[in-house]
């Protein structure tokens, strides 16, 4: 992958997963119920995001090019 479309695929990630986190767009999930594991919905939905940004950067971890050329330098 070039390192230019992996800068542009981390730019549409980090934005995407900061968007449902803030008005308004979590006005939507900004509710009492329903009650989601314990939680109610808007934590829930702010656990949620945290955990697919974690997913996410652990993807773009692996594919990140320059630690591929990093690896084969050593």
């Amino acid at each position: 992958m070039k390192k230019q479309t992996f800068t542009a695929i981390f730019t549409i990630v980090s934005v995407a997963a900061f968007l449902p986190l803030i008005f308004p767009l979590y006005s939507f999930a900004n509710r009492e119920t329903p009650i989601v594991l314990g939680f109610p919905f808007s934590f829930f939905w702010m656990i949620l995001w945290v955990l697919i940004v974690v997913v996410a950067v652990i993807v773009l971890y692996f594919l990140d090019p320059e630690r591929k050329q990093q690896e084969g330098d050593h």
